[in-house]
């Protein structure tokens, strides 16, 4: 099986910068598609930033120009680079891949979590 490791989570004050890493390991062939989710309180889980094999990106309205996603396929790794962090920022968040196992099944994994917090 694969399991997702994050890690890079943290405090930081509004207008700092944070960087989490995710790095996928175990039975892997390829992988597809990687992304960051967040689950704010009293909120539902939303969509962060994904890429995919190709590298093109996609970004929540609220975190363009702040976020960049990018990834090492050589390491199976993803990032999330926070830029200009806001208290609204501040949530759990998780990373998800898409994976391709040897014998070519596709499943979705998500990573444990890892806790964001903006505050001065």
């Amino acid at each position: 099986q694969v399991q997702l490791v994050e890690s890079g989570g943290g405090l930081m004050q509004p207008g700092g910068s944070l960087r989490l890493s995710c790095a996928a390991s175990g039975s892997i062939f390829s992988v597809n598609a990687m992304g960051w989710y967040r689950r704010a309180p009293g909120k539902e889980r939303e969509l962060v930033a994904a890429i995919i094999s190709g590298g093109s990106t996609n970004y929540a309205d609220s975190v363009k120009g702040r976020f960049t996603i990018s990834r090492d396929n050589a390491k199976n790794t993803v990032y999330l680079q926070m830029n200009s962090l806001k208290p609204e920022d501040t949530a759990v968040y998780y990373c998800n891949a898409e994976i391709i196992g040897w014998a070519r099944t596709i499943y979705v994994y998500w990573g444990q979590g890892t806790q964001v917090t903006v505050s001065s």
